[in-house]
């Protein structure tokens, strides 16, 4: 039986997307991601727990990105859709060492910097905000993420 690797992001960019153009013409995106979770705790005081997640898109998701950087800066939030990645490499004393990667198959912005999700529907709605832009291989059946999110959820 197939296995499922699949991995879907909601979070803010820790820093502008890093570009890299090889000699060949290829792109690779580089990015860190937070997603953050707020619980209490046993004593009942709130909670922050971040959890940073290297992002990496190859090819046209990442010409793509390339051509509409100007688009993603540190603090956007975003919907990233992709499959977890480990490699290994050798760092400078001879050390074998392991990163875990978000390889980035789509991509959809849902907010701005400074601008909480919510706020970002509730321009999207008025008319005064441009619609979240998706890049990727997403399908045109498919809806986008602000689609999904619905005030009649039961939770």
């Amino acid at each position: 039986m197939a296995g499922l690797n699949k991995v879907m992001l909601i979070g803010r960019l820790g820093k502008d997307p890093e570009i890299i153009t090889f000699d060949n013409g290829a792109k690779k995106m580089t990015v860190s991601l937070a997603t953050s979770e707020r619980y209490r705790d046993r004593e009942g005081n709130w909670q922050d727990q971040t959890e940073w997640h290297n992002i990496v898109a190859w090819g046209n998701l990442a010409a793509d990105i390339a051509e509409k950087r100007r688009n993603y800066i540190k603090g956007d939030m975003l919907f990233i859709e992709g499959k977890i990645k480990t490699r290994q490499y050798t760092d400078s004393q001879g050390v074998v060492k392991y990163i875990t990667e978000i390889l980035a198959e789509r991509m959809n912005l849902i907010s701005k910097a400074g601008q909480s999700g919510s706020d970002y529907r509730a321009a999207d709605k008025s008319g005064t905000a441009d619609a979240p832009e998706t890049i990727g291989s997403a399908d045109e059946s498919e809806q986008s993420l602000p689609d999904l999110i619905d005030d009649d959820l039961p939770f």
